[in-house]
């Protein structure tokens, strides 16, 4: 027998309670809890701190080829509270993925939706659909759902950065494919500049007289570069916003890079502690330069450049810099607004 059976506080009721059970019936009023107040998330907040991330990748390095039977070097960060589940927060994957000089880790595809932070250094391209796209600190690089990805170190160091994926969210819709690429000869030299940027990267408001993607639709654009998201967080800084605060955006449409994820970057002064705000649906957090303290609930991290956080839902959080802090973060925002679940608002 699978379905749980409960015992009734009424023993007149049991013979019910057994039949329930062999019939694959509960009681709701026997489960205590199906609604709540506001949220229970069971992610709860967590750091991976970045000595830690780059010392386990190293040593990984050393032990673990990359190679068709693994296809990524990759470590993932599993919440405590998602007993034993490999997710950041209950909706999305996050990972380090490292690369040593001369690997490729080959091409696959799967629906799930992943996009790269990448932590530091440069050296290494990735490939999405046939367009190859350099990868340096600061950018933010997409691949968007059942596209062909893979990645090349043609530098001379080894690389590391964030991946997120919508996996568990996808893996709770039953919707996960996969299928390995081809296995052809790879170029070693890195490309100037990806295909997407000619196309869509020209400026604000700059698009091919053609193209007119679906709203619903992951962004034409798949590389986003840190030199432009500074310029923009310092200019809204000189303006006086505090913090500053981007969104990576479709330049076709206007909305989320991606159906499924949003991207933000927050800028943070010294001495200026953050308002303490909280918004549904899990969100990921990555130290790209400065640092201070971030609170998160009613815990404190004290954290540094390349520092993973993770953010519960409803989770109020504050950031306190020490030295003015970059942080990226990527949520599941899109989805909780097209169904109508998105709240944001100012915690006490």
């Amino acid at each position: 027998m699978a379905t749980t059976r409960f015992t009734p506080r009424d023993h007149d009721a049991d013979m019910l309670y057994k039949e329930l059970a062999e019939h694959d019936l509960q009681p709701l009023w026997e489960l205590p809890g199906l609604l709540t107040v506001q949220p229970r998330p069971r992610a709860v907040p967590c750091v991976w701190h970045a000595g830690d991330l780059a010392r386990l990748a190293g040593e990984a390095g050393e032990l673990i080829p990359v190679e068709r039977g693994g296809d990524r070097r990759v470590l993932a960060c599993a919440n405590p509270g998602l007993r034993g589940d490999p997710y950041i927060v209950s909706t999305l994957w996050a990972a380090v993925q490292f690369l040593k000089p001369g690997e490729v880790a080959p091409a696959h595809r799967h629906t799930p939706a992943a996009l790269r932070f990448v932590l530091e250094g440069d050296g290494v391209w990735t490939v999405v659909d046939g367009d190859a796209i350099p990868m340096s600190a600061g950018d933010l690089i997409l691949t968007p759902s059942w596209t062909f990805h893979e990645h090349h170190n043609s530098g001379e160091a080894a690389m590391m950065w964030l991946d997120v994926l919508d996996l568990p969210l996808v893996a709770a819709l039953d919707a996960v494919f996969y299928q390995d690429g081809p296995s052809d000869d790879v170029r070693i030299n890195t490309p100037e500049s990806s295909r997407s940027e000619t196309r869509y990267g020209a400026g604000p408001g700059l698009l091919p007289g053609r193209a007119a993607p679906e709203p619903s639709a992951a962004s034409p654009l798949l590389a986003f570069r840190w030199a432009a998201t500074d310029r923009a967080l310092t200019a809204q800084l000189a303006d006086g916003a505090a913090p500053a605060h981007i969104r990576y955006a479709n330049p076709a449409t206007g909305g989320d890079v991606m159906p499924t994820m949003r991207c933000e970057m927050f800028r943070y002064s010294s001495g200026f502690p953050s308002p303490r705000s909280r918004q549904t649906g899990g969100r990921v957090g990555c130290v790209l330069h400065g640092s201070g303290v971030v609170t998160i609930g009613d815990t404190e991290f004290s954290v540094a450049p390349g520092d993973i956080l993770a953010i519960p839902s409803w989770q109020a959080m504050t950031v306190t810099a020490a030295e003015e802090i970059d942080l990226f973060i990527t949520s599941d925002a899109p989805v909780l607004t097209a169904l109508g679940l998105y709240r944001e608002e100012s915690a006490p």
